[in-house]
């Protein structure tokens, strides 16, 4: 038996929406939500249309059910991440390359879809865009927390301030600029020391 051969036929043995999800997962990343198809998916997962539809009712079920999976993949990815890395400026810097990786990580491929395509992502996810703000001060909150308790930072709101440091970060991650290399984590950490950490240091 080839490598090849033997690759499909371990795809093979895997479960049909197992299966379903991780072609969805591919069409997502190369054509988005809005390009993709349930045919498409189906052949690619290797079903016809009919057996796909006693999986998912819909293309909304089926790509929500791969964007739920790439939640997941995503948020356990940043904090894999964020865990070896020490210092809240130096975290943050980390979060940014992560996000920016949206066209290589299928983890971080959520934000892409989110962020380029947010009425059909609702309608498959069930919370568009304006989800994300709350999602990534939730995700921040325990790290700022974590900074506060080492005395890094003062904030007398942690809610407001994670909101404030995921606002950032979305900005940073996904809006060009010509002050700062956000791709090159030196710079990106004096940056962020010199102009976001000094709102969050204690006030003397």
């Amino acid at each position: 038996m080839t490598a090849g051969s033997a690759a499909q036929s371990r795809a093979a043995a895997r479960p049909v929406r197992d299966r379903l999800i991780d072609a969805a997962e591919q069409c997502l990343s190369t054509k988005g939500i809005r390009a993709t198809t349930v045919s498409e998916v189906a052949e690619l997962a290797g079903v016809s249309r009919g057996w796909l539809y006693r999986h998912f009712p819909d293309k909304a079920a089926l790509l929500g059910a791969a964007i739920v999976r790439l939640n997941d993949v995503y948020w356990g990815e940043a904090h894999s991440v964020l865990t070896e890395v020490e210092g809240l400026a130096a975290q943050i810097a980390a979060g940014i390359r992560l996000g920016r990786r949206a066209y290589d990580s299928p983890g971080a491929l959520v934000m892409k879809l989110r962020l380029d395509e947010p009425e059909e992502f609702a309608a498959c996810a069930g919370a568009g865009v304006q989800g994300l703000v709350p999602d990534l001060s939730a995700f921040w909150r325990p790290y700022l927390k974590a900074a506060a308790d080492r005395g890094e930072i003062e904030a007398d709101n942690l809610d407001e301030a994670s909101e404030w440091v995921a606002r950032n970060l979305l900005s940073l991650a996904t809006v060009p600029g010509e002050q700062v290399d956000v791709d090159n984590p030196t710079a990106l950490v004096d940056f962020l020391d010199r102009y976001l950490m000094p709102a969050l240091r204690p006030r003397s």
